[in-house]
């Protein structure tokens, strides 16, 4: 599958916005980084998705909680709130995107090293449990 140009800029902003934000939270909630974060992130999300289907994925009637709570998060960070503003951002975060899950941890599986750490007799449950996976009996 190849990418625009456009997508490729998405995904750029996306993984700076990621990078800001974990930044943010090891120097201690700091706001500025946070805010930062969450600005690339939903920029890197728009250009990587499209207008359409990022207004779908935001006002589907099943995700409006995990909507809510997202930007609720991403306005308090923006309030100097950072605590609270991301713990909300991340319980917003994985309602919406929690159905991303097991379909994320199927493709680490099938990566060379990552896979064969994933699929450890250990951690392959622990991983299945935490994705919310479920295999097949058959």
């Amino acid at each position: 599958m190849w990418l625009t140009d456009t997508q490729k800029i998405g995904v750029g902003l996306t993984l700076f916005g990621v990078l800001f934000m974990m930044l943010g939270v090891m120097l201690f909630f700091d706001g500025a980084l946070l805010a930062l974060g969450n600005i690339l992130f939903l920029g890197g999300l728009f250009l990587i998705v499209g207008p359409q289907k990022t207004f779908y994925l935001f006002t589907r009637r099943n995700r409006l909680r995990g909507t809510t709570c997202f930007l609720s998060g991403i306005v308090l960070v923006f309030l100097k709130w950072p605590t609270i503003g991301v713990l909300v951002e991340m319980f917003g975060f994985l309602d919406l995107f929690g159905d991303f899950f097991p379909i994320i941890l199927t493709f680490l599986r099938q990566l060379p090293l990552i896979g064969s750490f994933l699929n450890l007799p250990y951690i392959h449950p622990f991983i299945d449990r935490l994705a919310g996976s479920h295999t097949s009996v058959i």
